[in-house]
């Protein structure tokens, strides 16, 4: 039985196609919003779907609003309810991609963050794989530098500054590619358009830092523990030169959307020999055994939703 998308706008729970907001909302035409993606991943032999790690996005969402002066009158555990609420009613039973967003909801003209009304809403629908997980995928460097923490606080997931991801994203589509990398203002490595980014090299992760103007991502986190507990691997954060990505032993994307995404090669430069590295590919299984449930010592990341619990069981 197909399911039916849902959304909690205006503190009402309704389906999707019926939630709406005006022209004149401040947030669509200023891009005064900020948002999270939550994944629940569907697990056939349990017959459950598992939403990860939703209270650590949603304390995200929480200061992402602060930086552009929003309150969330919601506590965090009314979020959970309502995003659990939101994921039942709408009865699917495959992967979907939740959308918590705190956006200046008042109909009202003027750039400005003072003196605008704001508002939660929360959304879900399926979302699928976002690349190619199994086959890995082929980058090149953005012409398109990321965002710079004193243009806009590239710490927060604000909805403005994707046009910045978005333009890398295309120019590398354009080009023949899947993904973007992009660099930063002093021409270090900082993230692909919707990724973070790491490289295996001497037997360690290595990733850019905070400092690097990147989004500090969960997904990232939860890859560094994996690798830590489960492979023994350390995790490096430090500043990362273009050309030490054409020379790692390794390369691979993480996020909310992508996984954990190998990268086969960048700028036409085949990476390792080609194919999927080993550490890449041990921790692309460890990550979606640990979301889909089956890894007991991580189930403190996931919420479960039975089948039986879903809109239509």
């Amino acid at each position: 039985m197909p399911g039916t998308p849902y959304a909690f706008l205006k503190g009402e729970m309704m389906p999707l196609a019926d939630a709406k907001i005006g022209l004149m909302t401040h947030a669509f035409n200023y891009g005064t919003a900020v948002f999270e993606g939550i994944r629940a991943n569907w697990n056939v032999e349990h017959e459950t779907l598992y939403l990860f790690r939703a209270r650590e996005h949603l304390e995200r969402l929480r200061k992402s609003a602060r930086v552009l002066m929003m309150e969330l009158r919601y506590s965090d555990d009314d979020l959970l309810d309502l995003t659990r609420q939101l994921v039942m009613n709408s009865g699917f039973r495959e992967d979907l991609y939740v959308r918590p967003m705190v956006y200046k909801s008042q109909e009202v003209l003027g750039v400005r963050l003072h003196d605008v009304e704001d508002d939660v809403l929360i959304y879900c629908a399926p979302f699928g794989p976002y690349l190619d997980l199994d086959a890995g995928i082929r980058c090149c460097t953005s012409s398109w530098r990321r965002a710079d923490d004193t243009s806009i606080p590239v710490r927060a997931k604000v909805n403005g500054v994707y046009i910045n991801s978005a333009l890398a994203k295309t120019e590398a589509y354009n080009n023949g590619y899947e993904e973007a990398i992009m660099l930063n203002a002093d021409g270090h490595v900082a993230e692909g358009s919707g990724e973070n980014i790491f490289m295996v090299q001497d037997g360690a992760l290595v990733t850019p830092p905070s400092s690097d103007n990147i989004l500090v991502g969960i997904t990232r986190a939860t890859v560094i523990e994996l690798a830590q507990a489960e492979l023994g691997l350390p995790t490096v954060e430090r500043t990362i030169d273009r050309s030490e990505l054409y020379v790692a032993d390794e390369v691979f994307m993480t996020g909310t959307a992508a996984h954990v995404t190998p990268i086969l090669e960048i700028d036409n430069r085949p990476i390792g020999d080609g194919g999927i590295g080993t550490v890449s590919g041990e921790l692309q299984k460890l990550f979606f055994d640990a979301i889909l449930g089956r890894l007991p010592q991580y189930e403190r990341w996931l919420i479960p939703i039975p089948a039986a619990e879903l809109v239509g069981a």
